[in-house]
């Protein structure tokens, strides 16, 4: 079997495992609070240029979300996304179950439009409402797009000008930074947003969020909403070892390259195949018009996420790159492609 339905699905790169291996026996205190733990938080705050910053390494995306937000706002304040945003559509409700109601905004390509942050304040007026408090986007987006450095500072200035603060979801982080359509660095990302987090889980490791707070407003007591929401692991220095591997000679960058390119081999195979694709992605998300014969071969011998029906006669296929996708599986998937073309078209 192929296998493109996510990017987190191997364990971890032998280069993160063997620094577990190495520290196993190691004894540290817990909670994060360790050697390995304080020496990665270093690493990161001397790659995004902020000394200042407080970084909490945690488990999950959806865990690392609902702390932040829910340590973010108060009881009566909400949060902006689009209604592709991770926390609106694959979270379970983790956000409303914390009090917080999610203002979404339609989009089709994930990308959150400044004129829609307006139009969110400007449609809750008064006490008989919620007040929208922080706009969420994800970089790169559920769709694969990206945003770039003018759209990510237009949203900034919005943000400013309307007393917002701005929270980036960072999990595919890495794949947004080093793709070709970029123009942003990550140094940028923590200079134009007052929260983010970097994604570990689906760039090599075994799993492990980092989340950067750089506004001075949103740092206070932080770990008591950690430890009260159930994301204080005991065993912190696991996180600690991984970060640490992850932005030692900036490695975290090199996982997501590969991803990328063997995205960006895929995507145009699928192209000059003559299918179509749902939507143009940037990075490691290729959603594909699939039409339902091929998809009734095809899935018995590759995994990949069959998301819906596109129309009564395909289904959008979602085909997912990571960073231990080998070329050959790439060329088999597109082989496997044009041979049911020639039968099914």
């Amino acid at each position: 079997m192929l296998y493109f339905m996510n990017d987190y699905s191997e364990g971890a790169h032998p280069k993160i495992l063997e620094a577990l291996v190495a520290t196993n026996m190691e004894q540290h205190v817990g909670y994060g609070l360790d050697a390995h733990c304080e020496n990665a938080i270093d690493l990161i705050k001397k790659r995004i240029g902020q000394p200042d910053a407080e970084v909490h390494l945690l488990v999950a995306g959806t865990q690392t979300n609902t702390i932040a937000l829910c340590s973010f706002l108060r009881p009566y304040e909400a949060v902006i996304s689009t209604e592709l945003g991770h926390i609106s559509v694959h979270e379970t409700g983790a956000i409303e179950a914390t009090g917080h109601k999610i203002i979404e905004m339609p989009s089709k390509d994930g990308l959150l439009k400044p004129e829609q942050i307006d139009k969110a304040c400007d449609s809750h007026v008064d006490e008989h409402m919620v007040l929208p408090r922080v706009v969420y986007i994800s970089n790169a987006t559920e769709t694969g797009s990206i945003y770039t450095k003018a759209h990510l500072e237009a949203i900034r200035k919005k943000c400013d000008q309307r007393g917002l603060y701005l929270y980036l979801d960072g999990a595919r982080l890495a794949n947004a930074l080093t793709c070709d359509d970029n123009d942003l660095t990550i140094e940028e990302i923590a200079a134009l947003t007052d929260a983010f987090y970097i994604g570990g889980t689906k760039n090599g490791i075994l799993f492990g969020e980092a989340l950067v707070i750089l506004n001075p407003e949103l740092k206070s007591h932080l770990r008591y909403t950690i430890k009260q929401r159930g994301g204080m692991l005991a065993k912190g220095r696991l996180l600690g070892v991984q970060f640490e591997e992850l932005f030692r000679d900036d490695f975290f960058f090199e996982l997501s390259k590969h991803t990328n390119e063997m995205s960006k081999l895929l995507r145009s195979g699928i192209k000059a195949l003559g299918y179509d694709l749902v939507t143009e992605s940037s990075t490691n998300l290729t959603f594909v018009v699939l039409p339902n014969p091929i998809h009734a071969v095809l899935s018995k011998e590759c995994y990949y996420e069959a998301e819906k029906p596109f129309d009564e006669n395909n289904i959008e296929a979602r085909f997912v790159t990571s960073w231990a996708t080998p070329k050959e599986d790439v060329e088999k998937l597109l082989k496997l492609l044009a041979n049911y073309k020639k039968i099914y078209a």
